[in-house]
């Protein structure tokens, strides 16, 4: 009997990341989640490597004892939002270090031992391409975006796909975090936010067999918010 697939999941503990974890586990796969918190564990637990992605220096370290890998899906995330005259340093430099640099040092630590054929997947916001009071949480998450092409290119001698799948405003823990109080959440014109279970089947697809032909791109799943 084969033995099951191998994904590398960040922010598994709440939100997006939780309900990737929860879909991946129900599909057979072997999931390594790298979270501050333990992630959900019924009906079947994932693997948990506590992890702060707000510092990467350990990271390296931490990923050591992780063997091969056939997907990494980088889910972690927040947002601090302001609008310019009362932008903080110290949050643009957390979201950044939490999105792009996490991602950078996950895949650079990670990359001898993914599988030819193997998938990564980033979670982006389709604030990347802008939104008034979210500048800096835009910048970060546009960043993935470059990231994931120049990756995808990188990776296809190998068969490996890159992409970023863009939620616009999703039901998550993170909606109602205080640091984002001055951007609260619009209702998509659909009339529903987007769900976190909706995020973890595109995502789960783009890791499938039927997922092997998309690379380098940015999927983006609103609601139609940016109609």
């Amino acid at each position: 009997m084969p033995e099951p697939r191998h994904a590398v999941v960040t922010g598994a503990s709440s939100g997006i990341g939780a309900a990737i974890t929860a879909r991946l586990l129900d599909e057979g796969w072997r999931v390594t989640a790298l979270c501050r918190t333990r992630p959900p564990t019924a009906p079947v637990a994932p693997r948990w490597i506590p992890a702060d992605l707000s510092d990467t220096t350990g990271l390296p370290a931490l990923l050591a004892e992780v063997g091969p890998v056939d997907a990494v899906v980088h889910a972690a995330g927040l947002q601090r939002s302001a609008r310019l005259g009362a932008l903080s340093a110290d949050d643009g430099a957390l979201m950044w270090s939490v999105h792009v640099q996490a991602a950078a040092v996950l895949l650079d630590a990670l990359v001898g031992r993914i599988a030819d054929g193997g998938r990564v997947v980033l979670i982006g916001s389709r604030t990347m391409t802008g939104v008034a009071g979210k500048s800096q949480y835009a910048a970060t998450k546009a960043a993935l975006a470059a990231l994931a092409r120049s990756w995808a290119a990188e990776l296809a001698p190998r068969r490996i796909t890159v992409n970023v799948v863009a939620p616009g405003p999703t039901d998550t823990p993170m909606l109602r975090d205080p640091g984002r109080s001055t951007t609260p959440p619009v209702l998509p014109p659909l009339g529903a936010l987007v769900t976190p279970s909706d995020v973890a089947g595109l995502t789960a697809f783009l890791l499938g067999t039927e997922g092997g032909s998309i690379t380098g791109q940015t999927l983006v799943m609103c609601g139609g918010a940016s109609l």
